[in-house]
């Protein structure tokens, strides 16, 4: 097994990472007529300085010399679902860690619905994933999301810690977890997480002013940093809010 190194995608030990899974995650709802292509948000991720991209295999194989031209590192998400089933969530893996590798990744990624009837299933492999990956030096990135009938009743407080938890117990290297709102209830998540770094989702759009606090809770609560798109590559002016976020994730005046 080679040494798992994260400094590949982190800079001084945070992260800011621009997610663009959303297209096959959410279809293309969350697109105009900028962002739909993908060389724009390249563009983005070159231009703002990101520590990672995170491309599903289509993407990451068709725009791959753009990709590599941007010298930005690649996360290659392995695993995907659309949002038109509406039944008990599982999202199936797509693509292989070696085919991540012959496309440049970095790292890889992958969504486990912790909760639902398949989890069972994700756990399983996941762990094919994570020791394949591991044996080959490449760090690993559990996306991890309460969903199912089995969490409806459950705080959301206390299944964001689970979230964080469960990458710790799995193996990830970075878990990607979605803030609840309330600053002890992550510290707690993070403190949850032990080893097992953390980084918030951007979430949904949202104004300019909640998602710097939101940032800012997240860092003081011991994150190093952030996957977000929407908040970003949606925004009239994505390399102004990019460096906004930025001063907050390397605490900058």
């Amino acid at each position: 097994m080679k040494p798992i190194s994260l400094s590949k995608i982190t800079t001084r030990g945070k992260a800011l990472f621009l997610a663009y899974d959303q297209g096959l995650e959410h279809g293309p709802s969350d697109f105009d007529d900028k962002n739909v292509d993908p060389k724009y948000i390249i563009e983005i991720a070159k231009k703002g300085k990101y520590n990672g991209i995170v491309f599903q295999k289509g993407i990451a194989e068709k725009y791959n010399q753009e990709i590599k031209a941007s010298k930005v590192p690649l996360i290659v998400k392995l695993n995907g679902k659309t949002n038109l089933f509406k039944g008990e969530p599982i999202a199936r893996q797509l693509c292989t860690v070696d085919e991540a590798i012959k496309l440049g990744a970095k790292a890889v990624g992958y969504t486990i619905y912790i909760g639902s009837d398949s989890e069972d299933e994700s756990f399983q492999e996941f762990q094919n994933i994570q020791r394949e990956a591991h044996e080959k030096g490449l760090p690993v990135i559990a996306w991890i999301y309460p969903r199912g009938k089995s969490v409806e009743k459950k705080k959301p407080e206390e299944l964001m810690a689970y979230a964080a938890r469960t990458a710790l117990e799995i193996g990830a290297d970075i878990v990607k977890i979605q803030y609840t709102g309330k600053f002890k209830d992550l510290k707690w998540a993070v403190k949850s997480a032990g080893k097992t770094k953390v980084v918030i989702a951007g979430g949904t759009k949202k104004g300019e002013k909640e998602l710097l606090i939101q940032i800012r809770e997240a860092m003081d609560a011991g994150c190093i940093g952030l996957a977000i798109g929407r908040n970003v590559w949606q925004h009239s002016k994505p390399l102004e809010i990019t460096k906004r976020i930025k001063e907050i994730v390397w605490k900058k005046k």
